[in-house]
């Protein structure tokens, strides 16, 4: 299992929202940059990086500072938020060096756009994030909600060739609360897509338990950020792959 920091960018700083209100804002680091450095010391092989502001808006808000954290660390790089365009997508993929990108909105919206996608760059490089509220897919910076329940959402996205997910409980995430474990049991019980469990982590078991499942990764954030777990020690321990 892969045990993959996070983190959320809003005004070029690095926070972390309270279920995903943008009114409940928390900022952890003015220099987002020297963080990914920090983490990469301590052993993370993928690093999750979100532009808020751009989830929001759909466009490449906080582009210099992604360009940032991608010149400080050899990490590789996840990015999600306001990819719907190709344009957007050969950007960030070619030109600024992220290794893959998560679309969100524009895989709900556009399955055209992510068909595309997938067939330029492969699944290796587009990863779908499946943003969940009360059982259903949520979009637009998780502002709005689908009518799609992501189960269904998700076998529509096996179809179409993805291999690799980031499923996210928005009821929990920045809540150390722990994951939707039954979420995330549907999953696996329903699906052979490869998920990284999001949302909800609040302890070393949190993430014992995602590894013990069997799970492909899980995302370490708030958790981190507020000294609830030791990162070093939960990937010295706990990371394989």
């Amino acid at each position: 299992m892969l045990v993959i920091p996070a983190i959320d960018l809003k005004d070029g700083q690095a926070v972390r929202l309270f279920k995903g209100d943008y009114n409940q804002k928390t900022v952890y680091s003015h220099h987002p940059e020297q963080l990914a450095q920090h983490f990469e010391q301590l052993g993370a092989k993928i690093l999750h990086v979100v532009d808020l502001d751009g989830a929001k808006d759909g466009q490449c808000i906080n582009l210099e500072t992604i360009k940032k954290i991608r010149n400080a660390t050899s990490m590789n790089l996840e990015l999600g938020g306001g990819i719907r365009n190709m344009e957007t997508v050969d950007l960030y993929l070619n030109e600024v060096g992220i290794d893959r990108v998560i679309l969100g909105t524009a895989a709900i919206e556009n399955p055209k756009f992510l068909k595309e996608a997938l067939d330029k760059y492969g699944p290796q490089r587009i990863v779908v994030g499946v943003d969940v509220k009360n059982g259903f897919v949520s979009t637009s910076g998780w502002l709005q909600t689908s009518q799609v329940a992501y189960l269904d959402f998700i076998k529509q996205l096996e179809n179409l060739g993805v291999k690799y997910i980031v499923a996210t409980d928005i009821s929990k995430d920045g809540t150390l609360t722990g994951p939707n474990f039954d979420m995330y049991d549907q999953i696996y019980q329903h699906s052979s897509i490869q998920f990284v469990v999001s949302g909800g982590i609040k302890d070393f078991d949190n993430i014992k338990a995602v590894a013990d499942k069997g799970y492909y990764a899980c995302i370490v954030g708030k958790a981190y950020y507020e000294n609830k777990v030791d990162l070093k020690e939960a990937i010295t321990c706990l990371q394989k792959g």
